[in-house]
């Protein structure tokens, strides 16, 4: 029996864009997302998805373009699934981040806001990520115009996820996210694997031998490169690592794995030094942050620093407050806010993260700081505070979930004289700032982007009792 065709919509005009960063319209008064169109679109829609409240669909022919379109930069926009919003010029995208964080809060916190102030955009709108993976594969992912084409094409492939296709990978020729060595790294080992026959991982059988390639930098200039393999064959890892070695001399850390798990997840395998060191090593404002295979650090660096500063001076301490960092990862905040604090005490749930935090206050000197892992609603008992002390002030940075009401509950109970919220999220910030309105009001607010070319924005909040 043949599958019903799609049904198309005609003539639909883009009207705004909405969260996630999809645009839409509205036909027979429901709303339709499409993505990667902009407000002023006129375009013919294929639907392929319906619910009762909206339709999504993707564009398939366009009557006329939208005057805030511009040309993407690179030749795999649209394929890949990254920087969706390059047809976006840069001040256009910040002027929707901004509506999207003013929106979020607006709509769902429902609480009083001060003025939100201009956005922090950043320095670098391309080559400015400090960490990409690609992945190996067997099944590359043939664009429409290579089948087209009538070529033929190798099946292996290095590069990223189709979107919603775990078992296929589009080849990546140059990325704009990462700054060089990057790119020449990665083509250069696919070259030298293909030229000499190793075999890519099959993500559906899960037998051959490459399987993911991690490039992690640092803006002291330090590379890492970690190489995930799956099958022992020690002919083949000592060629691909030598050839890196080799033609890439100027790495700081040269690292591999043997992961024969079902992911490519590696945080509990062992790391294994080939050349060099077993970390890098970055900087922010004469702090240094030692950066290993599985540490966490914020993806733009130069950006993360900016981010940092208005945390600081949000929470403008005078030297004599008690500090509680939450979700503090591998403890970067807690580390560069330690001078101006009489104490900072980080907390996170993942136990490797507080190791890393440690050594981070060692390397540093800085002694008033304290870290322990655990679930934030657990540690925080009549017994922690007694002996560390009343907070005077509260970082909060947790991941895109944003908190558990219970550790909001935590925080109201502990009832600091404020609170100052990193969010990667404004929408799940905006539903726990209107939990945490029963003791605060919302003082200060200010967006930063930290991905430019796609919709993602950080936002920070000022909370201040009432």
């Amino acid at each position: 029996m043949a599958r019903k065709p799609h049904p198309i919509i005609k003539e639909l005009e883009i009207e705004k864009i909405a969260s996630e960063g999809k645009a839409l319209g509205y036909y027979n008064d429901k709303v339709v997302f499409v993505a990667g169109t902009a407000p002023g679109d006129i375009i013919d829609v294929r639907v392929h998805k319906k619910k009762k409240s909206f339709l999504e669909g993707s564009a398939i022919k366009f009557h006329k373009k939208s005057d805030l379109r511009i040309e993407p930069f690179c030749s795999h926009y649209g394929v890949c699934g990254g920087c969706k919003w390059q047809h976006l010029s840069y001040e256009d995208q910040l002027g929707f981040k901004s509506e999207q964080v003013k929106d979020s809060l607006e709509r769902i916190a429902k609480v009083d806001l001060p003025e939100i102030k201009p956005i922090l955009g950043s320095k670098n709108t391309t080559f400015y990520r400090n960490k990409m993976e690609y992945t190996f594969s067997n099944n590359r992912w043939l664009t429409t115009e290579e089948i087209e084409s009538g070529k033929e094409f190798e099946s292996d492939a290095l590069g990223f996820h189709i979107p919603k296709r775990f078992d296929k990978i589009v080849q990546i020729e140059k990325c704009y996210l990462q700054a060089d060595p990057s790119n020449a790294i990665r083509n250069s080992v696919d070259r030298f694997a293909k030229d000499n026959k190793i075999t890519y991982f099959n993500l559906i059988k899960q037998v051959g031998f490459l399987r993911n390639l991690i490039i992690r930098t640092s803006t002291t200039g330090q590379t890492m490169v970690i190489l995930q393999v799956a099958e022992e064959n020690e002919e083949w890892l000592s060629m691909m690592l030598n050839h890196i070695k080799e033609n890439f001399p100027e790495l700081t850390s040269l690292l591999y794995i043997l992961n024969q798990k079902g992911n490519e997840t590696f945080h509990d395998l062992d790391v294994q030094v080939f050349y060099g060191k077993d970390h890098i090593i970055e900087e922010m404002e004469g702090l240094q942050f030692k950066i290993g295979p599985k540490s966490f650090y914020q993806t733009n660096s130069d950006q993360a620093y900016e981010l940092y500063k208005v945390a600081r001076n949000f929470a403008d301490l005078k030297g004599d407050e008690i500090v509680y960092d939450l979700y503090t990862g591998t403890g970067t905040i807690a580390n560069f806010i330690a001078k101006s604090a009489k104490k900072v005490i980080g907390v996170e749930y993942v136990p490797e993260a507080i190791e890393d935090a440690k050594v981070n206050s060692q390397l540093n000197k800085i002694e008033n700081t304290d870290f322990f892992a655990g679930d934030m609603k657990d540690v925080f008992n009549d017994e922690f505070l007694a002996q560390h002390g009343k907070a005077d002030v509260i970082i909060t940075d947790p991941p895109r979930a944003g908190m558990h009401p219970d550790v909001i509950k935590t925080l109201l109970n502990i009832s600091a004289n404020k609170i100052v919220y990193v969010s990667c999220n404004p929408a799940t910030q905006a539903r726990d700032l209107a939990l945490l309105d029963e003791k605060y009001k919302v003082t200060s607010v200010q967006p930063v982007d930290m991905f430019p070319q796609t919709h993602h924005v950080e936002n920070v909040v000022l909370l201040e009792l009432k």
